[in-house]
Protein backbone atom coordinates (compact mmCIF):
# COMPACT_ATOMS: atom_id res chain seq x y z
CA UNK A 1 0.00 0.00 0.00
CA UNK A 2 1.16 3.77 0.18
CA UNK A 3 1.66 5.61 2.24
CA UNK A 4 1.96 9.85 2.67
CA UNK A 5 3.74 11.08 6.26
CA UNK A 6 3.72 15.11 6.85
CA UNK A 7 6.07 15.76 9.96
CA UNK A 8 7.24 19.21 10.47
CA UNK A 9 9.81 19.29 13.38
CA UNK A 10 13.35 16.77 14.59
CA UNK A 11 10.84 15.08 16.96
CA UNK A 12 8.54 14.31 14.11
CA UNK A 13 11.20 13.24 11.88
CA UNK A 14 12.40 10.37 14.83
CA UNK A 15 9.06 9.04 15.48
CA UNK A 16 8.49 9.48 12.10
CA UNK A 17 11.37 7.15 11.16
CA UNK A 18 9.60 5.10 13.49
CA UNK A 19 7.17 4.50 12.27
CA UNK A 20 8.15 3.79 8.80
CA UNK A 21 10.05 1.07 10.11
CA UNK A 22 6.88 -0.25 11.85
CA UNK A 23 4.72 0.30 8.76
CA UNK A 24 7.11 -1.49 6.34
CA UNK A 25 7.46 -4.32 9.21
CA UNK A 26 3.99 -4.99 9.24
CA UNK A 27 3.54 -3.89 5.04
CA UNK A 28 6.68 -5.60 3.47
CA UNK A 29 5.30 -3.80 0.02
CA UNK A 30 4.84 -0.64 1.46
CA UNK A 31 5.51 2.30 -0.72
CA UNK A 32 6.16 5.71 1.84
CA UNK A 33 6.43 9.25 0.50
CA UNK A 34 7.18 11.72 3.21
CA UNK A 35 7.89 15.38 4.72
CA UNK A 36 10.10 15.04 7.01
CA UNK A 37 14.15 14.91 7.86
CA UNK A 38 17.19 12.47 7.42
CA UNK A 39 15.66 9.67 10.03
CA UNK A 40 12.85 9.22 8.00
CA UNK A 41 14.81 9.10 4.34
CA UNK A 42 16.81 6.86 6.52
CA UNK A 43 14.51 4.56 7.76
CA UNK A 44 12.85 3.92 3.72
CA UNK A 45 10.70 6.91 3.08
CA UNK A 46 10.79 9.08 0.00
CA UNK A 47 11.76 12.70 1.43
CA UNK A 48 9.82 15.07 -0.39
CA UNK A 49 10.72 18.42 1.84
CA UNK A 50 13.00 18.46 4.72
CA UNK A 51 11.47 19.92 8.14
CA UNK A 52 14.09 22.63 8.12
CA UNK A 53 12.21 24.34 4.97
CA UNK A 54 9.12 24.61 7.40
CA UNK A 55 10.20 25.66 11.18
CA UNK A 56 8.70 29.37 11.75
CA UNK A 57 8.36 30.07 15.49
CA UNK A 58 6.31 32.74 16.77
CA UNK A 59 3.24 35.17 15.53
CA UNK A 60 5.95 37.47 13.77
CA UNK A 61 7.92 35.10 11.71
CA UNK A 62 5.08 33.13 10.47
CA UNK A 63 3.27 36.86 9.13
CA UNK A 64 7.17 37.50 7.38
CA UNK A 65 6.59 33.72 5.93
CA UNK A 66 3.09 33.71 4.58
CA UNK A 67 3.98 33.30 1.43
CA UNK A 68 6.11 30.83 1.45
CA UNK A 69 3.75 28.61 3.92
CA UNK A 70 1.09 28.82 1.46
CA UNK A 71 3.18 27.68 -1.35
CA UNK A 72 4.37 24.45 0.72
CA UNK A 73 0.57 24.20 1.59
CA UNK A 74 0.21 24.17 -2.34
CA UNK A 75 2.83 21.56 -3.02
CA UNK A 76 1.62 19.64 -0.68
CA UNK A 77 -1.38 18.99 -1.88
CA UNK A 78 -0.44 18.52 -5.49
CA UNK A 79 1.98 16.52 -4.44
CA UNK A 80 -0.39 14.26 -2.87
CA UNK A 81 -2.87 14.32 -5.74
CA UNK A 82 0.11 12.95 -7.81
CA UNK A 83 1.06 9.62 -5.74
CA UNK A 84 -2.49 8.98 -4.55
CA UNK A 85 -1.77 7.11 -1.34
CA UNK A 86 -4.13 4.85 0.52
CA UNK A 87 -3.69 6.88 3.53
CA UNK A 88 -2.41 10.01 4.40
CA UNK A 89 -0.87 9.92 7.98
CA UNK A 90 0.07 13.48 10.13
CA UNK A 91 2.69 13.71 12.80
CA UNK A 92 1.82 16.86 15.13
CA UNK A 93 2.67 20.05 13.22
CA UNK A 94 -1.06 21.30 13.44
CA UNK A 95 -1.04 24.39 11.87
CA UNK A 96 -0.08 23.04 8.77
CA UNK A 97 -1.58 19.35 8.42
CA UNK A 98 -4.86 20.37 9.62
CA UNK A 99 -5.19 22.44 6.35
CA UNK A 100 -3.90 19.53 4.45
CA UNK A 101 -6.14 17.10 6.05
CA UNK A 102 -9.48 19.26 5.52
CA UNK A 103 -8.34 19.41 1.51
CA UNK A 104 -7.75 14.97 2.09
CA UNK A 105 -10.41 14.48 3.56
CA UNK A 106 -12.60 16.58 0.71
CA UNK A 107 -10.51 13.99 -1.60
CA UNK A 108 -11.59 11.42 -0.61
CA UNK A 109 -8.55 10.05 1.03
CA UNK A 110 -7.99 7.93 4.14
CA UNK A 111 -6.85 10.26 6.83
CA UNK A 112 -4.77 9.11 10.16
CA UNK A 113 -3.36 11.84 13.00
CA UNK A 114 -0.13 10.28 14.50
CA UNK A 115 0.52 12.07 17.90
CA UNK A 116 -2.33 14.57 18.40
CA UNK A 117 -1.52 18.13 17.94
CA UNK A 118 -2.06 20.14 21.61
CA UNK A 119 -5.86 20.86 21.30
CA UNK A 120 -5.80 20.06 24.95
CA UNK A 121 -3.45 23.37 25.52
CA UNK A 122 -4.99 25.79 23.46
CA UNK A 123 -7.79 26.25 20.76
CA UNK A 124 -9.88 23.10 21.52
CA UNK A 125 -12.49 24.49 19.30
CA UNK A 126 -9.63 22.69 16.64
CA UNK A 127 -11.19 19.24 18.13
CA UNK A 128 -14.14 20.21 15.45
CA UNK A 129 -11.69 20.38 12.95
CA UNK A 130 -9.89 17.37 13.60
CA UNK A 131 -13.27 15.16 14.20
CA UNK A 132 -14.43 16.30 10.75
CA UNK A 133 -10.97 15.65 8.59
CA UNK A 134 -9.53 12.85 10.69
CA UNK A 135 -10.54 9.21 10.26
CA UNK A 136 -8.30 7.51 13.06
CA UNK A 137 -6.26 9.62 15.89
CA UNK A 138 -3.52 7.69 17.70
CA UNK A 139 -2.54 9.44 21.05
CA UNK A 140 0.68 9.31 22.70
CA UNK A 141 -0.03 10.69 26.11
CA UNK A 142 -2.69 9.24 28.65
CA UNK A 143 -4.49 11.96 29.22
CA UNK A 144 -5.05 12.69 25.74
CA UNK A 145 -7.11 9.86 25.50
CA UNK A 146 -9.94 11.27 28.20
CA UNK A 147 -9.72 14.32 26.99
CA UNK A 148 -10.76 13.38 23.09
CA UNK A 149 -13.51 10.64 24.42
CA UNK A 150 -14.92 12.46 27.66
CA UNK A 151 -14.95 15.70 26.62
CA UNK A 152 -15.88 15.59 23.15
CA UNK A 153 -17.17 12.46 22.18
CA UNK A 154 -14.41 11.83 19.63
CA UNK A 155 -13.28 8.25 20.15
CA UNK A 156 -9.22 8.04 19.84
CA UNK A 157 -6.47 4.84 20.16
CA UNK A 158 -4.14 5.30 23.08
CA UNK A 159 -0.64 3.72 21.51
CA UNK A 160 2.05 4.12 24.28
CA UNK A 161 4.29 6.86 23.77
CA UNK A 162 7.30 6.21 21.06
CA UNK A 163 9.85 8.01 22.93
CA UNK A 164 10.06 4.84 25.11
CA UNK A 165 10.70 2.62 22.35
CA UNK A 166 13.42 6.00 20.59
CA UNK A 167 15.32 5.89 23.89
CA UNK A 168 15.76 1.66 24.45
CA UNK A 169 17.00 1.74 20.88
CA UNK A 170 19.69 3.87 21.26
CA UNK A 171 23.23 1.93 21.93
CA UNK A 172 24.33 3.20 25.91
CA UNK A 173 27.50 4.65 26.45
CA UNK A 174 29.35 5.21 29.81
CA UNK A 175 30.15 8.44 31.21
CA UNK A 176 33.89 7.81 31.26
CA UNK A 177 33.61 6.48 27.43
CA UNK A 178 31.59 9.68 26.58
CA UNK A 179 33.99 12.16 27.93
CA UNK A 180 36.95 10.63 26.26
CA UNK A 181 35.42 10.70 23.13
CA UNK A 182 34.35 14.62 23.46
CA UNK A 183 37.09 15.90 25.12
CA UNK A 184 35.60 16.53 28.17
CA UNK A 185 37.25 16.60 31.95
CA UNK A 186 36.85 13.15 33.33
CA UNK A 187 36.75 14.45 36.78
CA UNK A 188 33.99 16.80 36.70
CA UNK A 189 30.16 15.91 36.50
CA UNK A 190 28.02 16.95 33.33
CA UNK A 191 25.55 19.72 33.31
CA UNK A 192 23.68 19.34 29.39
CA UNK A 193 21.97 22.36 28.50
CA UNK A 194 19.16 22.07 25.45
CA UNK A 195 18.23 25.15 24.21
CA UNK A 196 15.86 24.09 21.71
CA UNK A 197 16.37 23.68 17.73
CA UNK A 198 14.94 26.68 15.84
CA UNK A 199 17.41 29.23 15.64
CA UNK A 200 15.15 31.92 17.39
CA UNK A 201 14.54 30.10 20.68
CA UNK A 202 18.22 28.96 20.91
CA UNK A 203 19.21 32.28 20.46
CA UNK A 204 17.04 33.64 23.28
CA UNK A 205 17.56 30.36 25.58
CA UNK A 206 21.47 29.43 25.46
CA UNK A 207 22.49 33.23 26.89
CA UNK A 208 20.34 32.78 29.94
CA UNK A 209 21.48 29.03 30.83
CA UNK A 210 25.15 29.94 30.25
CA UNK A 211 24.94 32.96 32.08
CA UNK A 212 24.58 30.62 35.41
CA UNK A 213 28.15 28.80 34.39
CA UNK A 214 30.37 30.98 36.54
CA UNK A 215 28.09 29.74 39.85
CA UNK A 216 28.83 25.95 39.03
CA UNK A 217 33.01 25.86 38.70
CA UNK A 218 33.06 22.44 39.74
CA UNK A 219 30.58 21.01 36.92
CA UNK A 220 31.39 21.28 33.15
CA UNK A 221 28.48 22.20 31.11
CA UNK A 222 27.47 21.09 27.54
CA UNK A 223 25.34 21.93 24.68
CA UNK A 224 22.84 19.82 23.05
CA UNK A 225 22.99 20.64 18.88
CA UNK A 226 20.09 20.72 17.31
CA UNK A 227 20.42 17.98 14.38
CA UNK A 228 18.61 21.45 12.33
CA UNK A 229 21.14 23.57 13.17
CA UNK A 230 24.74 23.64 11.78
CA UNK A 231 27.83 23.91 13.73
CA UNK A 232 29.06 26.83 12.79
CA UNK A 233 25.39 28.59 14.62
CA UNK A 234 26.68 27.79 18.29
CA UNK A 235 30.44 29.45 17.60
CA UNK A 236 29.90 32.77 19.34
CA UNK A 237 28.43 30.92 22.29
CA UNK A 238 31.59 28.55 22.61
CA UNK A 239 34.32 31.44 23.13
CA UNK A 240 34.72 29.97 26.83
CA UNK A 241 36.35 27.07 27.30
CA UNK A 242 34.31 25.52 30.03
CA UNK A 243 31.60 25.18 27.56
CA UNK A 244 31.48 21.99 25.57
CA UNK A 245 29.22 21.55 22.34
CA UNK A 246 28.24 18.16 21.15
CA UNK A 247 26.45 17.92 17.70
CA UNK A 248 23.19 15.30 17.31
CA UNK A 249 24.10 13.32 20.66
CA UNK A 250 21.36 14.11 22.59
CA UNK A 251 20.41 10.97 23.88
CA UNK A 252 24.24 9.94 24.61
CA UNK A 253 24.53 13.53 26.10
CA UNK A 254 21.42 12.86 28.76
CA UNK A 255 22.25 9.37 29.75
CA UNK A 256 25.58 10.64 31.28
CA UNK A 257 24.38 13.92 32.62
CA UNK A 258 23.73 15.22 36.00
CA UNK A 259 21.45 17.60 35.31
CA UNK A 260 19.96 19.70 32.77
CA UNK A 261 18.67 23.18 31.59
CA UNK A 262 15.67 22.41 29.14
CA UNK A 263 13.87 24.71 26.95
CA UNK A 264 10.01 23.58 27.08
CA UNK A 265 8.95 20.97 24.60
CA UNK A 266 9.48 17.62 23.94
CA UNK A 267 12.66 17.44 25.64
CA UNK A 268 11.46 18.07 28.85
CA UNK A 269 10.23 14.48 28.72
CA UNK A 270 13.21 12.74 27.41
CA UNK A 271 15.38 14.48 30.19
CA UNK A 272 13.15 12.83 32.90
CA UNK A 273 13.07 9.55 30.72
CA UNK A 274 16.73 9.17 31.12
CA UNK A 275 15.97 10.59 35.13
CA UNK A 276 18.25 13.65 34.59
CA UNK A 277 16.72 16.13 37.30
CA UNK A 278 15.97 19.20 35.37
CA UNK A 279 14.97 22.73 35.33
CA UNK A 280 12.65 23.73 32.91
CA UNK A 281 12.78 26.87 30.62
CA UNK A 282 10.85 29.44 28.25
CA UNK A 283 10.78 32.78 27.19
CA UNK A 284 9.45 34.44 23.97
CA UNK A 285 9.24 37.56 22.59
CA UNK A 286 6.49 39.96 24.77
CA UNK A 287 4.01 39.86 22.11
CA UNK A 288 4.30 36.19 21.56
CA UNK A 289 3.68 35.40 25.11
CA UNK A 290 1.20 37.67 25.80
CA UNK A 291 -0.63 36.40 23.38
CA UNK A 292 0.01 32.28 24.42
CA UNK A 293 -1.36 33.46 27.58
CA UNK A 294 -4.62 34.46 26.34
CA UNK A 295 -5.11 31.28 24.26
CA UNK A 296 -3.27 28.62 26.27
CA UNK A 297 -5.13 27.00 29.57
CA UNK A 298 -2.81 24.59 31.27
CA UNK A 299 -1.69 24.80 34.62
CA UNK A 300 1.75 23.83 33.17
CA UNK A 301 3.88 24.26 29.78
CA UNK A 302 6.35 20.94 30.46
CA UNK A 303 5.06 16.99 29.82
CA UNK A 304 6.69 16.12 32.48
CA UNK A 305 4.23 17.93 35.24
CA UNK A 306 0.69 17.84 32.22
CA UNK A 307 1.00 14.19 32.32
CA UNK A 308 1.98 13.89 36.38
CA UNK A 309 -0.90 16.62 36.50
CA UNK A 310 1.74 18.49 39.71
CA UNK A 311 4.67 20.10 39.79
CA UNK A 312 7.65 17.63 39.40
CA UNK A 313 10.14 19.64 37.75
CA UNK A 314 10.47 23.47 38.29
CA UNK A 315 9.40 25.64 35.40
CA UNK A 316 10.77 29.54 34.88
CA UNK A 317 9.16 30.90 32.89
CA UNK A 318 9.61 34.78 31.03
CA UNK A 319 10.93 36.81 33.89
CA UNK A 320 10.81 34.59 36.42
CA UNK A 321 13.59 33.22 33.73
CA UNK A 322 17.16 34.87 34.56
CA UNK A 323 20.07 34.05 36.26
CA UNK A 324 19.37 34.64 39.81
CA UNK A 325 16.58 32.07 39.63
CA UNK A 326 18.04 29.60 37.29
CA UNK A 327 21.23 29.43 39.66
CA UNK A 328 19.34 28.66 42.80
CA UNK A 329 16.72 26.13 40.63
CA UNK A 330 19.78 24.17 39.46
CA UNK A 331 21.15 24.30 42.82
CA UNK A 332 18.34 22.81 44.10
CA UNK A 333 18.54 19.92 41.96
CA UNK A 334 22.59 19.20 41.90
CA UNK A 335 22.04 17.37 45.93
CA UNK A 336 19.76 16.80 48.51
CA UNK A 337 15.84 16.05 48.63
CA UNK A 338 14.54 17.87 45.86
CA UNK A 339 17.19 15.80 43.49
CA UNK A 340 15.65 12.41 45.04
CA UNK A 341 12.13 13.48 44.78
CA UNK A 342 12.38 14.45 41.53
CA UNK A 343 13.86 10.81 40.20
CA UNK A 344 10.95 8.73 42.10
CA UNK A 345 8.18 11.33 40.32
CA UNK A 346 10.34 9.94 36.79
CA UNK A 347 9.87 6.45 37.66
CA UNK A 348 5.94 6.70 38.03
CA UNK A 349 5.99 8.93 35.27
CA UNK A 350 7.23 6.48 32.72
CA UNK A 351 4.91 3.95 34.27
CA UNK A 352 2.04 6.40 32.72
CA UNK A 353 3.19 6.68 29.41
CA UNK A 354 2.09 2.71 28.54
CA UNK A 355 5.21 0.68 28.11
CA UNK A 356 7.07 0.08 24.71
CA UNK A 357 6.15 -0.42 21.44
CA UNK A 358 4.32 2.63 20.31
CA UNK A 359 5.42 2.64 16.80
CA UNK A 360 4.17 -0.75 16.17
CA UNK A 361 0.99 -0.09 17.89
CA UNK A 362 0.17 2.56 15.48
CA UNK A 363 1.51 0.57 12.35
CA UNK A 364 -0.73 -2.38 13.19
CA UNK A 365 -3.62 -0.29 13.71
CA UNK A 366 -3.24 1.73 10.80
CA UNK A 367 -2.76 -1.20 8.23
CA UNK A 368 -5.03 -3.15 10.28
CA UNK A 369 -7.85 -0.36 9.13
CA UNK A 370 -6.34 0.00 5.55
CA UNK A 371 -7.15 -3.92 5.23
CA UNK A 372 -10.44 -3.48 6.73
CA UNK A 373 -11.58 -0.96 4.35
CA UNK A 374 -10.37 -3.01 1.21
CA UNK A 375 -12.23 -5.56 1.91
Amino acid sequence: MKYYIIAGEASGDLHGSNLIKALRAEDPEASIRCWGGDLMEKAGGTLVTHYKELGFMGFSEVLGNLRKIFKNIAFCKEDIANFQPDVVIFIDFSGFNLRIASWAKQQGFHTNYYISPQVWASRAGRVHKIKASIDAMYVILPFEKQFYEEKYKYPVHFVGHPLLDAIDSQPSIEADEFKKEHGLDPKKKIIALLPGSRKQEVEKMLSIMLSVRPAFPEYQFVIAGAPSLDETFYNPFLKNAQVHYVANQTYALLRCSYAALVTSGTATLETALFKVPQVVCYKGSWVSYQIAKCIITLKYISLVNLIMDKEVVKELIQSDLNTATLTRELKEILSGPKRDIMVKNYEILEKKLGGPGASENAAKKIVASLDSARQ
